[in-house]
């Protein structure tokens, strides 16, 4: 005889649900747990989920780390680098340890295990503010980038770079999903540089220069409006540099009215210029974290890492509306106008303001921050929001 069917429990309430289809669920997302911080003027400043998707790590401008459980939805612990600062928070692969970036004190990366907040390596090198840590998807290793015009590349084995670049203003950096390439982004020469990564030391096997979409209309139009040259306009407030996860596209995420600049990961032609919402146009520099670099307008902001994220399946991207509430999703495989300016697809009603974006590597659902951490969640019983 059979025995009873088990029927498993339902997931918890603050957790991620069962997988769909990214697609279906995409403009269904809506907040479903906050998680205040200790003080209103705290801002968090960076987030990182770790490789299972369970775990959730937010650094906060009181100098404090926060772990929660995604899974669950709940807070798990609270750690504090009240010495030395903490921004740019990252897992390693092992769900328990993390690398993050000093905000004062020197410019060491330091290397912590949250099980018993020891120490475990220091990083040392830097000598100016580190602007990106970024983890190879395919062994322990990492990437930084930093103001003192140098990317250098670690190993959590050892307390020393086993490589490095010196470059005009390399504040961000990105891998590639295989692991193989790394791209640099340049500020100041309004330029993407790819590398070979087992051949780092050799010149980028290609550079993209993004000085040519001066010539695009909407480059022009949003310049104007802004009251600067497109020059400046292109090179000004870059944010983030990521790789979609099927390794097509390229995101140079920006505080501009412009947007987000979508580039073709190969050819570094422009796919699409995201475009914030018209009804946040122009941009508010107060409702934007500042780009990692001197010349940054909004400097008076904490630091985030960037206010948009690529879902896992590369096709949406999740970020900041530019106003005073609301996220908002762009379908990387729509139909931009004929200036290649692609509006949201749907908006997603928050009542605050979006400063972080991060998406969960292994589940639907994703997590924004500003003086809040929020999971987000699909909700099958509300329609797409026009943004």
């Amino acid at each position: 005889m059979a025995g009873p069917i088990v029927v498993p429990p339902p997931p918890p309430p603050g957790g991620p649900q069962p997988t769909q289809k990214t697609s279906d669920i995409i403009g269904n997302l809506r907040p479903t747990k906050l998680f205040k911080l200790s003080k209103p003027e705290t801002a968090v400043t960076s987030l990182d989920f770790d490789d299972s998707g369970e775990y959730l790590l937010a650094a906060c401008s009181d100098e404090s780390l926060q772990l929660y459980n995604a899974k669950e939805g709940k807070h798990i612990k609270t750690l504090f680098s009240k010495k030395y600062g903490a921004h740019l928070a990252r897992f390693t692969h092992h769900s328990q340890s993390i690398i993050y970036a000093s905000t004062k004190g020197d410019d060491t990366i330091r290397y912590l295990s949250t099980h018993d907040n020891q120490f475990l390596r220091y990083f040392k090198g830097h000598t100016a503010p580190v602007t990106t840590l970024t983890l190879c998807p395919a062994s322990d290793t990492f990437l930084s980038c930093s103001l003192d015009n140098t990317v250098r590349l670690w190993s959590l084995s050892s307390p020393s770079p086993q490589g490095r670049l010196n470059l005009s203003t390399p504040t961000l950096a990105a891998y590639d999903p295989s692991a193989t390439v790394i791209a640099i982004a340049s500020p100041s020469t309004s330029s993407v540089l790819l590398y070979d990564l087992r051949n780092y030391d050799k010149p980028p096997f290609a550079t993209f220069d993004l000085r040519r979409l001066e010539s695009f209309p909407a480059v022009a139009r949003a310049a104007q409006q802004a009251g600067i040259s497109p020059t400046t306009l292109i090179s000004s407030d870059w944010t983030k540099l990521e790789f979609s996860n099927d390794g097509k596209s390229l995101l140079v995420a920006t505080n501009t009215s412009l947007g987000h600049l979508l580039l073709d990961a190969f050819s570094g032609e422009i796919k699409a210029f995201l475009s914030r919402p018209p009804k946040s146009l122009p941009l508010n520099p107060s409702n934007l974290r500042p780009a990692p670099y001197p010349h940054s307008s909004t400097s008076f902001n904490p630091p985030g890492q960037g206010d948009v994220a690529f879902s896992a399946d590369g096709r949406y991207l999740i970020g900041a509306s530019g106003g005073e509430r609301d996220a908002v999703v762009w379908d990387a495989q729509g139909q931009a106008d004929s200036e290649n300016v692609l509006l949201p697809m749907a908006g997603l009603p928050w009542k605050g303001k979006v400063g972080v974006v991060e998406w969960n590597p292994r589940f639907n659902m994703c997590a924004t921050a500003d003086k809040d951490v929020v999971f987000w969640l699909p909700d099958d019983g509300v329609g797409v929001k026009a943004p």
